[in-house]
């Protein structure tokens, strides 16, 4: 079981997606994501395995959730800053998680 105190540390906030690029060089197909995170964080980028579900167009000013206190992690040619997240079905078919309304980048969800 996970201890309130260590689920405060996860620093989850909501982002828009502001530039996405195809990500050839990943090992599984995946799109290299710019997400701007508000003048506190700043843009960050991260690698995304969403391309079964999602077109890159469609991802251009999509707000979505990202865990932003990872350390950076090497993902073949691209370093990624930040952890998006979503639902993973059975066929690591991904659907993002966003909030139902649009909201201040930045925000941290809790």
């Amino acid at each position: 079981m996970l201890s309130w105190n260590e689920f405060e540390k996860v620093e989850m906030r909501i982002g828009t997606i502001i530039k996405v690029e195809d990500f050839p060089e990943a090992r599984n197909p995946a799109y290299k994501l710019h997400i701007d995170f508000g003048a506190e964080l700043g843009i960050r980028k991260s690698s995304a395995q969403i391309t079964t579900r999602y077109k890159k167009e469609d991802l251009l000013n999509r707000q979505v959730v990202a865990v932003v206190n990872f350390p950076k992690k090497q993902i073949a040619t691209f370093m990624s800053e930040c952890l998006v997240l979503g639902a993973v079905g059975p066929d690591n078919d991904i659907v993002l998680l966003n909030p139902d309304f649009p909201v201040e980048n930045g925000l941290r969800v809790g």
